[in-house]
């Protein structure tokens, strides 16, 4: 009989569930630490009708149980799986998940070489794993011939570049699209196949890489195909691009923005796009749309989400200098000293709009294009002034070094960046509290950039950041935001200061 209790363990029931599991985190049986809190969770979510008893416990470390939130087990194990192999670089491809899961034991093989027989009605595929017949098709318009069909992972391969040819894959994985699109196939039926050729002895994959590797996770091990035979690879690739970059089934505004939210979002974007309902397309709009279809995910989730493309916008912008200063994790280093928590509550917070618009995106009126831009512009201005000197190298007594790392300790920069924001409102002569929220939301000339620029030549040379090592400020760096941002004021670092007056 199963024992049930309240919402709380006591110290016995505690017990009881270490004695089961031992001091193993229950996410990926990791070992807890001695000393190390241990948190104990439902394996099945409270507030998803998971009930209080001891078969539905487990320990689990507090790092991820925290990040675990509300997320079923098995979700959150593959979310782990699936940051992990995000570990392996930047810039991967659905072969590199085929790679990843080979390594792991997931899958036996990928991208085996295959035998092509048949005739112009029809086609057959071997190995020594594999044998089937399709019917072969024609395109009306190229004469190009393409197959419909099943196709098991152990030969299909990502159409990357390789040493002999060029591949016709044009992006590359998303975290965050992967694993939604992971949740997502959970509930929903795969509408349309991915897309792929016959080069030499492969069959390659070059469109619906998300969709694959999204249901390589699901545990999907044969993916619906459609197979061109004998394309012009010159036409293929361009035709590929445009369905990337320039149409989205049906394409309506041609902002850079616009073009991120359809990749970061997928089909629900391009399905918003398509819906006709009399009604202007916004953010806001395209929010309400996900969040009265989507059974997955809650509203603050989808709205973290936005928030997020909003964010990578800025940072995977390659005129953005501190791209290569940013922490691809919580923590920063001496190599990459900003991460993105540090941003989002003092650049990102007071410089972009981080809610959903209401203006209609196929309007002049939609400016984050402009929006991003400007936040570029202004970060790459501190940078030439500040972090262009930042060296990890550098000795502890190096003065450059210690100014630097006080201006960018993750309290200090909340703290200034709120005084920052003020300045530069004034000093563009924007006084109003709606249209100070969206300070940069605007076209902005160089003349109002020169303003700007003067504004973060007082700041860099506030007298308080050059003071001998140890000082007050090293104690003050540690304190709440609200109680430096204060002492910052006190000691001259004030909105006036940076305006141009005297300390």
């Amino acid at each position: 009989m199963a024992i049930m209790m309240k919402r709380q363990l006591n110290e016995d029931e505690k017990q009881i569930i270490l004695n089961r599991h031992g001091r193993c985190c229950y996410a990926n049986g990791h070992a807890i630490p001695d000393g190390e809190k241990i948190h104990f969770d439902h394996i099945k979510a409270f507030v998803n009708n998971g009930t209080t008893e001891l078969n539905n416990i487990a320990p689990m470390c507090e790092k991820h149980n925290l990040e675990k939130g509300q997320l079923p087990l098995e979700d959150f194990r593959i979310k782990l799986r699936i940051e992990d192999f995000f570990k392996n670089g930047k810039r991967l491809t659905l072969k590199d998940l085929l790679k990843y899961l080979k390594n792991q034991n997931d899958i036996s093989s990928f991208g085996e070489a295959i035998a092509i027989k048949g005739n112009d009605e029809k086609i057959i595929i071997e190995n020594a794993n594999f044998s089937e017949e399709f019917k072969i098709e024609t395109c009306p318009l190229t004469e190009w011939k393409y197959f419909y069909g099943k196709l098991p992972v152990d030969i299909l391969d990502s159409d990357d570049d390789n040493e002999h040819s060029q591949g016709l894959q044009p992006r590359y994985l998303i975290f965050d699209k992967v694993f939604q699109m992971f949740r997502h196939f959970q509930h929903y039926p795969v509408l349309q196949p991915s897309i792929g050729r016959i080069d030499g002895n492969k069959i390659v994959l070059f469109d619906g890489q998300h969709k694959a590797a999204s249901l390589l996770w699901t545990g999907r091990r044969d993916f619906e195909c459609k197979i061109y035979i004998n394309p012009n690879l010159e036409v293929l690739n361009q035709a590929n691009i445009s369905a990337h970059d320039k149409f989205a089934q049906t394409r309506f505004f041609s902002s850079i923005m616009v073009l991120k939210l359809g990749a970061q979002f997928g089909k629900d974007f391009e399905d918003y796009k398509n819906t006709e309902n009399g009604q202007e397309k916004t953010e806001q709009g395209f929010i309400e749309y996900i969040s009265t279809k989507d059974l997955v995910q809650t509203k603050a989730e989808i709205k973290n989400k936005f928030r997020s493309y909003l964010y990578n916008s800025i940072l995977e912008n390659d005129e953005n200098k501190w791209k290569p200063l940013v922490s691809t994790g919580n923590r920063g280093s001496k190599e990459q000293p900003i991460t993105l928590d540090m941003l989002t509550k003092s650049i990102f917070a007071h410089f972009l709009y981080t809610e959903p618009l209401q203006d209609n995106i196929l309007s002049e009126k939609y400016k984050r294009d402009v929006e991003s831009e400007n936040i570029v512009r202004l970060m790459n201005l501190l940078f030439e002034k500040t972090l262009i000197n930042w060296n990890p190298s550098a000795s502890q007594n190096d003065t450059e070094q210690i100014k630097l790392s006080r201006m960018f300790s993750s309290k200090s920069i909340m703290a200034w960046s709120e005084l920052f924001k003020d300045a530069i409102s004034a000093k563009l002569e924007i006084y109003d509290t709606d249209e100070k929220s969206k300070v940069f939301y605007r076209q902005l000339e160089d003349s109002d950039f020169e303003k700007i620029d003067q504004i973060i030549i007082r700041l860099v040379n506030w007298q308080m950041w050059d003071s001998p090592k140890d000082s007050e400020i090293d104690k003050m760096i540690s304190n709440k935001k609200s109680r430096l941002k204060q002492w910052l004021k006190d000691k001259g670092l004030s909105t006036g200061y940076l305006m141009g007056a005297s300390e």
